[in-house]
């Protein structure tokens, strides 16, 4: 069995974040995203990955390499334009051949992973496997309408009326049958090849379609919420660690995790669940509080911050609590120690969202 793990599209919902760089490498728990989903294939026992790539490439390649220090092997697959998943698929034939495949968004977080999906596939000798989890807004989804006997009726994407609470995960696992389907839809309103689309081509052909409903967590990182939401779902099961230097005087508590180098220092508090990176600076005066993530070489003094994701090389020093916040990589913030008359100064990227 083949995987196929996406990292392709614009990000639009991510800017100003995704703007030089792809959204796949966001952190999490300080974690690029997409390596929750390669770990997942290769728990699942899938090892020949192919990874597509859209226009926005930065750091996939230079983190993944040929996939071997992961235990694994993984060829690259260009996708020029985001035409959708389906096309996805129908760009990939010559490299999944006709083995099973599993497709994995890899802006997906799911604590299963995938193997559920694969051990239904394998025991009922399926055509299709299909993740679906319960959302609270279908029209953001492929959704997956149920009879009463909870039998697939059909599917919709992205929904305008309310027809299902059902939603498709991001996570499939196929055979060969699929390249047929693929082939024989147009494409929908967004001018993208959907594979809900598909999945209702195999269903009228009377393939073999199976369901498996998400067991825990499943979170769609689209949005810049979701990011800090995943955040918050991956540190509540962290193992605390410390690999760092924490001075008499400060203060950790609960699940907490401290990289190497890192220097907390005395008059400074953590509060967990909170991970640190490397070469960290915190203090004085500093307090992390739960659902944070600093990345390597992040300093933060006279500052407080709380259920934020703070990636590397970011510099705080202003003075004030700062909540609920991504701070892009190298940024910085300080206090503005201006006489009257006192203000603000910014100086954002575009779609920039500030609260202040």
């Amino acid at each position: 069995m083949r995987g196929l793990l996406l990292a392709g599209g614009h990000g639009t919902r991510l800017r100003p974040l995704t703007f030089t760089g792809n959204k796949h490498m966001l952190p999490i728990a300080n974690k690029p995203m997409i390596l929750y989903g390669l770990e997942h294939l290769i728990k699942a026992g899938v090892k020949d990955i192919g990874v597509i790539l859209g226009p926005v490439k930065e750091g996939v390649i230079e983190l993944l390499g040929d996939g071997s220090r992961f235990g694994a092997k993984i060829s690259y697959i260009d996708q020029p334009e985001p035409r959708g998943l389906a096309h996805a698929v129908m760009i990939s034939e010559d490299f999944l051949g006709d083995e099973p495949f599993v497709m994995y968004l890899g802006d997906n977080m799911l604590k299963q992973g995938a193997k559920p999906l694969v051990d239904i596939f394998e025991k009922n000798g399926s055509d299709c496997v299909i993740g679906v989890a319960e959302v609270k807004d279908p029209s953001r989804y492929g959704i997956v309408v149920f009879d009463k006997a909870k039998r697939i009726e059909r599917l919709v994407e992205k929904p305008k009326e309310f027809v299902s609470a059902w939603a498709l995960i991001g996570v499939y696992v196929f055979n060969d049958k699929i390249f047929d389907a693929v082939k024989r839809i147009k494409p929908s309103w967004r001018n993208e090849l959907e594979i809900t689309d598909a999945i209702q081509v195999l269903l009228n052909d009377g393939a073999k379609v199976k369901v498996q409903f998400v067991q825990g967590w499943w979170k769609d990182t689209g949005r810049p919420e979701d990011l800090l939401e995943a955040n918050q779902l991956i540190l509540h099961d962290l193992e605390p660690f410390n690999e760092g230097l924490i001075e008499e005087g400060a203060t950790l508590t609960s699940l907490v995790g401290v990289g190497s180098n890192t220097i907390v220092h005395k008059d400074s508090t953590i509060r967990g669940p909170a991970i640190l990176g490397r070469n960290c600076e915190i203090g004085p005066n500093a307090y992390v509080g739960p659902y944070t993530s600093l990345g390597d070489n992040v300093k933060l003094r006279n500052s407080e911050i709380e259920n934020s994701i703070v990636m590397e090389g970011a510099q705080i020093n202003c003075g004030k609590r700062i909540i609920d916040s991504i701070i892009g990589r190298s940024a910085t913030i300080i206090d503005f120690n201006a006489n009257v008359p006192r203000g603000h100064k910014l100086i954002l990227g575009d779609m920039t969202y500030v609260s202040i």
